[in-house]
């Protein structure tokens, strides 16, 4: 598996300069709100995905008053070898991402290669708000698993944006037009197969862990939705041409897919309570690490931020005795109460470490 030796952050939020070692197993930092436990989990994150996973632009990840921010992470790799990764950004929109000193000819190549999982209370967005953000949420675990899908989806987004300028200026160009439609079907095709048989496999496994998670005997599910199940995207964009000019962008394909959670038949986000919500959105996630693990045939890393906000602490309990077992791998905790984290974890393994965190500062507390 991939395990995060050490880690060093510079101007990364409100993080100046910190290298900090962690333990290959359970990893619990704790600490007041805004004192830096969620950025150090994001630095994480990034160093895997290559963005934020809270912050759409990287001006929001600068330090204040400064201009860039590095990271980098000394990791153990399947295999037994040792690599690090790195990664710069400024504000004039550079990045550049490099192993072992080595830059990537293209930094979406790196997707993938550390796979990750994330449990947060941001989280509540999947249910909450469009299916923009679900697609989001299926694209970051398709493509971490399937180079394929993640260059198809790069490529369908590129065309689709130049299809809509098109629009946009009012001048048809048919030929051009019908060139852009046949490259968006040939790429949507298999993205529409692959989230479709994503979905199929995710179901049954976050109803397992909804059980396990909740005690409660709702049904919940996954239901994918797409323009695709009715034709090809070459017919659906066809019939969708006079629409697609009068509203000046494209109306239909695969950036329209949703995928409804439900629970007993109807969308939780309408019938499910809050404490139910968040224990499907845990399970969701975790049924997410399973199917990485299956394809990689190791466990990703997993970060678990504010898990207490979630569920109750006898849940917590017993989802961190579930995932303390030999089929996880790296883990990386956080909470406000080290207290109350310290007597769960202590109860589970002896292979931990403890940190607290003020101003950005982290300190190892493992005595």
């Amino acid at each position: 598996m991939a395990s995060l030796r050490k880690i060093v952050v510079q101007d990364f939020r409100n993080i100046e300069l910190q290298e900090i070692g962690f333990s290959s197993n359970i990893n619990c930092i704790s600490g007041g709100n805004g004192e830096g436990k969620t950025n150090l989990l994001d630095a994480i994150w990034y160093l895997s995905m290559t963005k934020s996973a809270f912050s759409a632009s990287d001006r929001y990840n600068f330090r204040h008053g400064c201009s860039s921010f590095a990271l980098s992470g000394t990791y153990d790799m399947p295999g037994g070898s040792v690599s690090r990764f790195s990664i710069k950004a400024d504000e004039g929109g550079e990045k550049k991402m490099k192993r072992d000193d080595k830059p990537y000819d293209r930094i979406s190549s790196h997707i993938g290669v550390l796979p990750i999982v994330m449990v947060s209370p941001a989280d509540i967005t999947l249910v909450s708000e469009s299916g923009d953000e679900r697609r989001k949420f299926v694209n970051s675990v398709l493509s971490q698993m399937d180079a394929e899908y993640l260059a198809a989806v790069i490529q369908y987004n590129r065309l689709l944006l130049q299809r809509n300028k098109l629009l946009k200026a009012g001048i048809i160009d048919e030929d051009l037009l019908l060139t852009f439609d046949e490259r968006l079907t040939a790429l949507a095709a298999p993205v529409f197969q692959k989230r479709s048989a994503f979905a199929a496999e995710l179901a049954p496994t976050v109803q397992k862990y909804y059980k396990e998670i909740s005690g409660g005997h709702e049904s919940v599910g996954i239901e994918y939705r797409s323009d695709l199940q009715k034709a090809a995207l070459s017919e659906i964009l066809k019939e969708h041409r006079e629409k697609d000019r009068i509203f000046k962008f494209t109306t239909a394909g695969i950036q329209r897919d949703d995928f409804v959670f439900t629970m007993d038949g109807h969308p939780i986000r309408k019938c499910g309570s809050q404490g139910q919500q968040k224990s499907f959105l845990v399970a969701l996630k975790f049924a997410q690490y399973d199917i990485m693990k299956t394809a990689y045939g190791f466990p990703p890393i997993l970060l678990l931020d504010d898990l207490f906000d979630k569920l109750d602490m006898s849940r917590v309990a017993n989802l961190l005795s579930m995932v303390a077992g030999s089929s996880f791998g790296q883990i990386f905790l956080t909470d406000s109460n080290k207290v109350r984290i310290r007597g769960i974890v202590d109860a589970i393994t002896t292979d931990r470490a403890y940190f607290e965190t003020a101003g950005g500062v982290f300190t190892r507390i493992d005595e």
